[in-house]
């Protein structure tokens, strides 16, 4: 949920990367953010950046929470300055959190970054995918946004679980 102790969460990632995580998600302190503690938000990413070393970070904004484009901009952007390797819609437990529009916003913020600082971001969407039109849709809109490069398992995924029933009817 973002709220632990900072050192307790800090120390989860020390403990699973010691164990040979590769990937580490983590979920920023939404109360901190969405509260005008920028401060806090940006500290927690980079303790978490941090512990993970070598393992890629992928942060997870839970943008359905944040209540407006302008603050999920603001929190991808956030992220991506601590050092964020991923910026993720949700953690997949609330509603619709990837929606185009959120996805939009966050591609253009991930754009925007990648040419103000020469580094690249992911992008994973997540919360609220359930059919493999929309999937497509999300793989179009992102390659529009940030080029065909980004049509990457390092760049870009969809964490969709109920999407596998929808392409298994497909296939039938």
């Amino acid at each position: 949920s973002g709220l632990g102790p900072q050192e307790t969460r800090v120390d989860e990632i020390r403990r699973a990367v010691a164990a040979g995580a590769d990937e580490i998600d983590m979920v920023i302190n939404r109360s901190a953010f969405l509260s005008g503690d920028f401060a806090t938000t940006f500290d927690d990413i980079v303790a978490s950046k941090e512990a993970s070393g070598r393992a890629h970070l992928k942060v997870i904004l839970e943008t359905g929470e944040l209540g407006s484009y302008d603050q999920v901009r603001r929190a991808s952007m956030l992220a991506m300055a601590a050092g964020a390797d991923v910026i993720k819609t949700s953690t997949g437990k609330i509603g619709a959190a990837a929606t185009p529009p959120v996805a939009l916003c966050m591609a253009e913020a991930i754009r925007e970054f990648a040419d103000a600082t020469g580094r690249e971001v992911g992008l994973k969407l997540a919360g609220g995918m359930r059919t493999s039109k929309q999937a497509l849709g999300y793989l179009a809109l992102v390659s529009e946004t940030l080029g065909p490069d980004w049509l990457t398992p390092e760049r870009f995924r969809l964490g969709a679980s109920t999407l596998l029933n929808d392409i298994v009817l497909q296939r039938r």
